[in-house]
């Protein structure tokens, strides 16, 4: 299986031109979309190590691996894209497998250990979606090792629906006047320290 330079300008994304192949299922919204586009120009060479997937088709190439990639380098208008080419007769039932199989998670993160040792900002901006992650706020810069002592930052992993029940709480917090104090700039912190309280205290 080779691996060539090819022109952007010949290369089309999977919208169901082939037969048997469904569209691309692979949606990226705005933001996310922002933070790949970001990923590639901040270091384009990682596109070397993971090339697009690609089958000849009708003197084009149909991207079976990596259609959001690709959307990205064109939003970046980049002239070559590094693929790696199928063979035109690979069969449908591969075609079909390379496309959902790029995608699937297998492994897990351990959360703790990102928490722990990795920056959140840096994941954050890397495009790393970490559930629970207390990213800096601007007026709270990160901890400093002379502010451990006093301060802690915590981690917590919820589903998306917890995750927007401790949101809406937090918000109604911070209407209330409960984000602002005297010990802790991070209204974050704040608010959810005084829905903790009102809970011990009944």
């Amino acid at each position: 299986m080779q691996t060539d330079k090819i022109k952007i300008s010949k290369i089309r994304p999977n919208t169901g031109q082939i037969d048997g192949l469904p569209q691309n299922p692979r949606l990226l919204r705005d933001d996310r979309f922002r933070k790949l586009v970001k990923s590639i120009e901040d270091d384009p060479e990682m596109l070397e190590l993971r090339e697009l997937i690609v089958v000849p088709k009708d003197g084009i190439y149909v991207v079976i691996a990596g259609n959001m990639r690709l959307r990205a380098m064109q939003e970046l208008k980049m002239k070559e894209a590094p693929c790696k080419v199928l063979p035109a007769d690979t069969a449908i039932e591969k075609l079909r497998a390379y496309t959902i199989k790029d995608n699937v998670p297998f492994g897990e993160h351990d959360w703790s250990a990102l928490a722990n040792e990795w920056d959140a900002v840096e994941l954050a901006d890397w495009g790393l979606d970490a559930p629970g992650f207390d990213v800096p706020e601007v007026d709270a810069p990160a901890l400093s090792d002379a502010d451990k002592p006093e301060f802690q930052q915590m981690t917590f992993t919820l589903h998306d629906s917890q995750a927007e029940t401790v949101k809406a709480a937090m918000d109604k917090a911070k209407a209330e006047g409960a984000a602002e104090s005297d010990v802790n700039e991070n209204s974050n912190g704040n608010a959810l320290a005084y829905i903790a309280s009102a809970f011990l205290n009944g």
